[in-house]
Formats: C-alpha cells, structure tokens, sequence
C-alpha cells in the first residue's frame, strides 16, 4: 500500500480519494496514483481495491482522467473492459512516476556504513581527542572504512559553528543553551586530584588545607585562575595556589607526571561505567586522589544541529561516538 499523501491538489488515504479543484488537474499526483491503478487493473473495481478507496471514487476519477487526456482509457468489451491505445502507451509511465512518489515520499532507505564516503568535522577538548580519535578510527575500519574524522580543538563558538556547517558535532562539556541544538548526555564523571607517583599529597589523609596549600594547574581555553574547586576551597575559608594556566587537559597532566604540580582529573561517579577517559590518567602514570570537597560533576554530552538527526550518516556518527567514549 502506498503512504498516506497530502498533496497540492488532493488528498489520498484509506478513506479513499479526496477531489479537489485545481488549475491544472493535470498536475495532481492522485490522479497519476489512480491512473496507474486503473491501467494495472483494467478494472475501477479491483483499482478502488487496490487504493482502498470505493468503486465510485475510482469512477469519478477515471472520469475526470478521460477530460484531461481526452481519452477514453478502458472501454467495455462484454464483461471487461479492455484498455485503449493510449491506455497501453501511459501503462509503463504512469508505473514509474508512482514508483518515483513513493521513493520521494517514504522514509530513506537505511544507510549502509560501508558505503559511506564522508569527512565528519568533530570539535572537542584534546583529552576527549585522544580518547575519540583512535576509538573511531577503530571503528570505521570495521563499519564505515570510506569515513574520515577532522577533529578540532575548541577554538569556534559551537551553537553558530553547528548552526552553518563548520562542525558536525560538538563533543565534550556542553554549555551553550542554544534552543535549537540538539544535546545527548554520554558520561557524567567526578573531578579528582591527579599527583605523580610519590607526590607528598599521596602520604596520609588529603585534606581541604594540604590539598589548597599544593601548587595546581588550571585548564582553560580563556586563561582564567579559577574554577568550581576555588569555590568549593572558599567555603572553607582556603584559597589554593596556581602555578600555571594551560588551554589543554593532556599538558596539564603532563604536567603534573613530571612534577609536584597537581591537575585534576576525571573518574567515573559511584556505580557509573568505567570510561575511556579516565585511563588518560593511568596511562601517564597518575595517582588519583579523592578530593575532600564537593564538587559539581562534570556531564560530558555530544551536541548537533537538528538538521542532522534524521541523517543516517550522521546517526552512525553519533553512535559511533557514544561507543567510543562510553565502551569500557
């Protein structure tokens, strides 16, 4: 059965077909429906069957194709009724212009990955970069090797950027409340103080004052001094000390590997998955601690523009990332 269609001159459903006046019946797509059913059938009863309409509708519209082609198109032959020339011409046109309204009109045809040939733009912090690039490269060279991956620093405003192209996703701590984003929540970590193997803030009990009296590394892109741990520290009437500011998570451990500096570092919360990104850590060799304050948690989220939500290459991207970030 074809789909329910709602067109400029007419309506087509399973109550039947709906005439409605029109400059150029010529053009109504209904009628295109309903001749093709007529020239299949050679029959206004089984082509009223086969639209699920009724036999009167079908002859109001064979009446109306006979004014607009100025031909009979089925004519009687005893019991029968048996098609003219002109009906044996359209046959296989009419065929293939309702095989052409159903194809525009039905849902895509789902997409295969294999075949896809595209080069997604992603825009992420260089923590969530480690973690996604070999992720998703592992992934198309097993889903979708004609896929390619550009994935940015987090240089470019991501609501205007989503909005004209310029990026296909935004991944990572999302923060801009444009209305017409699209955002889905992947991991929802906690912050914990990040030390090299040995530091003094490994020996005893970590407390609101040791942990303030440390040197620390802020990360961020704006090059601002403090964060949600400043806030929770003065409440408790403490103010840590920073050494150093730097725009990226991975220099901030490194940093801290190889010195007394000490960065934070995500974990999983409590009866939450393990994730991906928090072995960056362990790959540096980092001790994580428990920090002795409350801090927010950090939500970690992929954000698109609508436009894409129905994409099929853009659903295996979206998919894609969520393995690749949420996959233990």
């Amino acid at each position: 059965m074809l789909p329910q269609w709602e067109l400029q001159h007419g309506i087509i459903d399973g109550n039947g077909i709906t005439q409605v006046s029109s400059q150029n019946s010529a053009l109504d797509a209904n009628l295109a429906i309903a001749l093709d059913a007529l020239l299949a059938e050679n029959s206004v009863t089984r082509a009223a069957a086969r639209l699920h309409t009724s036999p009167a509708a079908m002859s109001r519209n064979l009446a109306r194709l006979r004014r607009i082609l100025q031909d009979p198109l089925l004519v009687r032959a005893g019991q029968t009724m048996v098609p003219t020339p002109r009906a044996q011409a359209l046959r296989e046109e009419a065929a293939t212009v309702v095989r052409s309204l159903s194809t525009l009109l039905s849902p895509g045809a789902s997409a295969d990955p294999a075949t896809l040939t595209s080069t997604f733009t992603l825009q992420a912090a260089d923590v969530i970069g480690a973690v996604l690039a070999p992720g998703l490269l592992r992934l198309s060279q097993h889903e979708a090797p004609g896929v390619a991956f550009r994935i940015r620093a987090e240089e470019l405003e991501a609501g205007p950027a989503l909005r004209d192209g310029r990026i296909d996703l935004e991944v990572g701590s999302i923060d801009h409340v444009d209305p017409e984003t699209q955002v889905e929540e992947l991991l929802t970590l906690r912050m914990t103080a990040a030390v090299r193997p040995g530091h003094p803030l490994t020996e005893g009990p970590l407390t609101p004052a040791r942990l303030a009296a440390a040197q620390h590394v802020v990360v961020s892109r704006r090059g601002r001094f403090t964060g949600p741990l400043d806030t929770a520290l003065a409440d408790h009437g403490l103010t840590r000390r920073v050494s150093v500011v730097l725009p990226g998570h991975l220099a901030a451990m490194s940093l801290a590997a190889r010195s007394d500096i000490v960065c934070l570092a995500p974990a999983p919360l409590p009866g939450a998955a393990a994730s991906p990104l928090t072995k960056e850590a362990a790959v540096l060799g980092l001790q994580l601690l428990d920090i002795p304050l409350e801090l927010p948690p950090l939500v970690i989220g992929m954000a698109w523009h609508p436009r894409h939500t129905a994409d099929r290459a853009h659903r295996w991207l979206r998919s894609a990332v969520r393995r690749a970030l949420c996959t233990p």
